[in-house]
């Protein structure tokens, strides 16, 4: 018995649905393998899921290579790379004008000319920059000063049982010192009997 046509609409069940998407992709993926055999064609395929993974298939060669295929014969460049070069060229410009102020700046505060030459916007960006590096400054030596406390409050504590431990052998030294003379004096007195100097 024949199927009867399916309406092609969302399928509402999520399992089904992955299901179908699974059967169907490896469908889909086969059919473009075997006519790029039989006709020598070449294919690029993407396919994204609905939770957003990415299963691709080229046929000769690489994904890239077909993309730039494609650019070509379009006469036109990738647009992510338009987006990057221009993002690289503008980060260029940005980052040389940068260094430049940063240059002025440096001569204004060793007493170089550069004073003369730096505009009001100049100087208020150096002031900006300057005020960041003292936070950052500020930062790092209150970290430095935090790593020396804790050290210092580490090589307390191993002094302080130290000293508690010294403390210990001392008393008990002690202790066993007094014993070993109370026991000492009364088998064995340091003192001579008089008699003994009576003639």
């Amino acid at each position: 018995m024949a199927r009867g046509k399916i309406q092609i609409k969302k399928i509402e069940n999520p399992v089904h649905r992955q299901v179908t998407f699974c059967k169907r992709r490896a469908g889909l993926l086969k059919k473009a393998k075997e006519l790029s055999v039989l006709c020598d064609a070449d294919i690029g395929l993407f396919i994204f899921s609905s939770h957003g993974k990415l299963y691709e298939l080229a046929t000769n060669g690489t994904m890239q290579e077909l993309i730039e295929r494609y650019a070509k014969l379009n006469g036109a460049a990738q647009p992510y790379e338009l987006s990057i070069n221009l993002d690289t060229k503008e980060e260029t410009i940005r980052l040389k004008q940068e260094i430049e102020m940063l240059q002025k700046g440096l001569g204004y505060m060793f007493g170089g000319e550069a004073a003369e030459t730096m505009t009001l916007d100049e100087l208020l960006i150096l002031e900006k920059h300057l005020e960041i590096w003292i936070c950052h400054i500020r930062s790092t030596k209150m970290d430095i000063i935090s790593q020396e406390i804790q050290l210092l409050k580490n090589k307390e504590g191993i002094l302080t049982a130290a000293n508690m431990y010294l403390q210990e052998k001392i008393e008990e030294n002690t202790t066993d010192y007094a014993t070993l003379l109370g026991s000492s004096t009364s088998s064995c007195p340091l003192t001579l009997p008089n008699e003994m100097f009576q003639a």
